[in-house]
């Protein structure tokens, strides 16, 4: 597997036109993060894409991939009905990926078989397969299992990508705390805003290791969504040599939003 593409995102429904509207002037800057990050994207020729977040299903004790033939996304729950999206399954890559491990003795892998994917995985696709509208894709959602679990799995999904012959983009998406303010939607938390602070400088110096060693009452306590989608990210990626690009990074909704490439060097 050649990886060409790796980059963390945000997933805020607001990010849609459709939804957002006259809103999405407040998160302009996640907004040109994700347009610029979409020319790199492009212009890295990728296959197929590796989407990591909680689209599914999660179950407490494995890993989940969808195995659909072929995916839709709606955002009726945000309260747009005309818009509807649809992507292409990697169905061999995801068959090989299940293949390499039938008992379950590595990692704990189930598969699942779910048309409809949720707005971990729409969001971001919505921006980056805008001129890569046929790319397929392949959904996983993180477990229940602590950051080291997710950062062993991150490197068993590198180690059967790598005997495929195929471009893989990898996108790890999430949120940051979800209490940055006094009207955010998980509530206030004062020292939310440390917090957030502190995981976008980990990943601006790649210290996967200080990631993984985040309390997960810390976390839990800040509302995130998306350290166990990084964790992923940082196994495929540890014995590789990258250089993170933070975009952007924002909060005015009371919710951490990260964009960052990880340039491949």
């Amino acid at each position: 597997m050649p990886l060409v593409f790796a980059a963390i995102t945000p997933h805020p429904p607001v990010l849609i036109p459709e939804i957002g509207k006259d809103n999405l002037k407040k998160i302009k800057k996640t907004e040109e993060a994700m347009k610029n990050l979409e020319k790199e994207f492009y212009a890295s020729k990728p296959e197929s894409i590796v989407l990591i977040s909680h689209n599914d299903q999660i179950f407490e004790d494995s890993f989940n991939i969808n195995l659909s033939s072929s995916y839709k996304a709606n955002f009726k729950e945000f309260g747009d009905f005309g818009l509807e999206l649809s992507f292409k399954s990697d169905y061999m890559s995801i068959q090989e990926i299940r293949a390499a491990d039938e008992s379950n003795q590595s990692v704990p892998i189930v598969l699942t078989s779910n048309e409809q994917i949720g707005h971990g995985c729409s969001i971001p696709l919505y921006y980056l397969t805008q001129h890569l509208k046929n790319i397929p894709i392949i959904p996983i959602t993180y477990s229940g299992l602590n950051y080291q679990k997710h950062f062993e799995f991150g490197k068993f999904l590198h180690r059967q990508l790598s005997k495929i012959n195929k471009r893989f983009a990898v996108i790890a998406s999430g949120d940051l705390s979800h209490k940055l303010t006094k009207t955010a939607p998980g509530g206030y938390l004062p020292k939310a805003k440390e917090f957030d602070k502190k995981v976008v400088e980990l990943v601006k110096n790649k210290d996967i290791a200080g990631i993984l060693n985040i309390k997960p009452a810390a976390a839990q306590e800040a509302g995130e969504c998306s350290l166990r989608a990084i964790s992923v990210l940082g196994g495929i990626l540890e014995s590789l040599n990258t250089k993170p690009e933070v975009l952007s990074y924002e909060g005015p909704f009371g919710v951490g939003y990260l964009v960052c490439n990880f340039r491949l060097v």
